[in-house]
């Protein structure tokens, strides 16, 4: 059972009010935290997935009296080893792409806009797309040849370092719930120092002792735990019901990012009252063992 018989009057102790209030601030925060490292993470292995062994060729917009160079392009690169499919984009293709942005009556006819190549390479067995791009460029003046990763490579350096700073930052907040622990710890050994004295008289161990102020503060932690975790889960629906609220029509994006948890990720967020609640039983347990080692 967690809710034991306390010989040391602990529960009529105002010095601890406040530690529920402040562990209910740090999981809220870490909850917050750990969701954005989640989301950013998974937003970067859904990039890496969806442009993997692919690439992009952009040729220039159609002029009058020039003719075009398409057909040339796509024999190219067809006859390129490594590449396994080529698939030019129609006009009406290239609009779509645009029409969550520009509106729905947006028309290929209405812009001068380039024409877009979908190329898919072997992953084993990629092209020198170095080469490509020369050979394109000779061959059709303009054309550039997107392989994603100048792009793609800078936002998953930001993607992993928002995840560094993440994970630093509830490092910090377990450090912070820990000292907050100790610090009500140690002011209740001072609270209840006669009462104390007179256990040791009687013949309780420091063991026993101790018990009576870890199962306290896992109480506590648990209590503001789930005050803290049910704040940033109201946080996070909000957040995902603005983004849905700011999606473009016809977009999968919109003016403020996604929150999607795959149940692991609300599983792991779940666990950090348990989690709080863990760190304080150890703490208060270290703490008091400490204390009562010192004393006479």
């Amino acid at each position: 059972m967690l809710r034991r018989r306390l010989d040391v009057p602990l529960d009529r102790d105002g010095s601890v009010r406040f530690v529920p209030w402040v562990i209910a601030l740090m999981v809220y925060l870490a909850a917050v935290m750990l969701a954005t490292g989640i989301v950013v993470s998974g937003a970067v292995s859904r990039w890496d997935r969806s442009l993997a062994g692919t690439l992009t060729v952009e040729l220039p917009p159609v002029k009058a009296g020039v003719a075009d160079g398409m057909d040339k392009v796509v024999a190219l690169l067809r006859a390129t080893p490594g590449i396994e499919k080529v698939e030019p984009l129609a006009a009406e293709q290239t609009s779509a792409l645009l029409r969550p942005w520009l509106g729905a009556e947006f028309s290929a006819a209405d812009l001068a806009l380039p024409r877009l190549i979908d190329v898919h390479i072997d992953p084993d067995a990629p092209p020198d797309t170095k080469a490509l791009a020369e050979e394109l460029a000779t061959m059709a003046p303009g054309a550039t040849l997107d392989d994603h990763h100048l792009w793609l490579d800078g936002l998953i350096r930001i993607a992993r370092t928002i995840e560094i700073v993440t994970a630093v930052i509830i490092l910090l907040i377990g450090g912070a719930a820990v000292l907050t622990i100790i610090f009500a710890t140690r002011t209740g050994l001072a609270i209840h120092h006669g009462v104390i004295q007179v256990l040791h008289l009687i013949g309780a161990r420091d063991g026993y002792i101790a018990a009576q102020f870890q199962w306290q503060a896992l109480m506590l932690a648990l209590r503001g735990g789930l005050v803290g975790i049910g704040l940033a889960a109201l946080t996070l629906f909000a957040i995902g019901h603005a983004a849905e609220a700011t999606r473009l029509q016809g977009s999968e994006g919109g003016l403020l990012p996604s929150v999607q948890l795959a149940l692991p990720g609300w599983i792991a967020l779940a666990l950090l009252p348990l989690l709080a609640g863990l760190i304080a039983l150890i703490t208060a347990r270290i703490t008091v063992l400490r204390a009562l080692a010192r004393m006479p």
